[in-house]
């Protein structure tokens, strides 16, 4: 059974947008062990002082580098670590500049890209960027297809339901010829594009246990469905250094088991099941990141 690929998120709301303080924490990730980093994504937060019933979801209080600019950034800092979006709300931006900006930070990294995608919850980001909320997913399987064909071929000519690509390609194109495409979200059409589509699917809604499985499963099944081998889609979780070591590792244990291929050590995330650790400094993150790969490499 191959090793599960541990990643770490970026807290960049606990520890700021300084650049110091952003590669200092990428660094000390990559010199522990860690396989990956974790971005996420908005462009827009909205003015929770206007929607009392928000909630926990993010608002113009939540510092978002573009993940883009940000991997950038963090492929001059580091010098192995993978760099992982999860996930770029893809049907609020164009299909082609996406398709250019993957390339570039993945040639400029070394072929460290990997790119997850949702379609995204917040109807201000699509509002603001001029683009249409209501075909978000099925908008986002025919990007996907063209951002594929831009990274294999020097010209693409496209004409969709959607972009259209008139004879024309970027430059640079990853050395690949592709960038891994992974997949978030948990509705049943969600699950049906990763099936047919993803290299991989990011799973946050379900704790360990059967309904995690039976996502699972049911994700497997659907991709036989597809004609696809389901052991071609990398599976994704998040955990977190809240409890104890043992918890941890026992936790590590069942998702090996159910198939998981990587776990992201997310240690500002608390929705779902989730938990965040206490502790918003830099040092405090850093202490949470040693202590989660101290226990657990051993299980990995």
């Amino acid at each position: 059974m191959a090793r599960i690929q541990l990643g770490a998120g970026l807290p960049l709301s606990d520890i700021g947008g300084d650049p110091k303080t952003i590669a200092a924490y990428a660094t000390t990730a990559e010199a522990l062990g860690y396989d990956h980093l974790c971005a996420t994504d908005h462009v827009l937060g909205v003015n929770v002082a206007s929607r009392p019933d928000w909630g926990n979801r993010n608002t113009s209080a939540d510092l978002f580098h573009d993940p883009f600019v940000l991997l950038g950034f963090l492929a001059h800092a580091t010098q192995r670590i993978g760099l992982s979006v999860q996930v770029l709300i893809l049907p609020q931006r164009q299909t082609a500049l996406v398709a250019k900006q993957a390339a570039c930070v993945d040639v400029l990294s070394g072929g460290r890209l990997r790119l997850g995608i949702g379609i995204g919850w917040n109807q201000a980001e699509f509002i603001g960027l001029n683009e249409d909320w209501s075909t978000r997913g099925v908008r986002s399987a025919e990007q996907v297809e063209v951002m594929r064909e831009l990274w294999a071929n020097d010209h693409v000519t496209f004409e969709g339901r959607w972009p259209t690509i008139p004879d024309a390609g970027i430059n640079p194109r990853p050395a690949a010829g592709t960038i891994p495409v992974w997949f978030g979200g948990h509705h049943e059409n969600s699950i049906k594009r990763a099936a047919r589509l993803a290299d991989g699917w990011m799973m946050l809604e379900h704790p360990p246990g059967p309904e995690a499985v039976a996502s699972f499963d049911k994700l497997r099944k659907l991709a036989n469905e597809a004609g696809r081998n389901p052991e071609d889609i990398g599976l994704e979780v998040w955990m977190s250094a809240t409890g104890e070591p043992n918890q941890w590792r026992e936790e590590v244990r069942f998702w090996k088991k159910a198939g998981v291929t990587h776990i992201t050590c997310n240690n500002s995330y608390a929705r779902y099941h989730h938990k965040r650790i206490s502790g918003r400094s830099l040092s405090a993150h850093v202490d949470g990141l040693q202590r989660f790969i101290e226990a657990v490499r051993d299980e990995l």
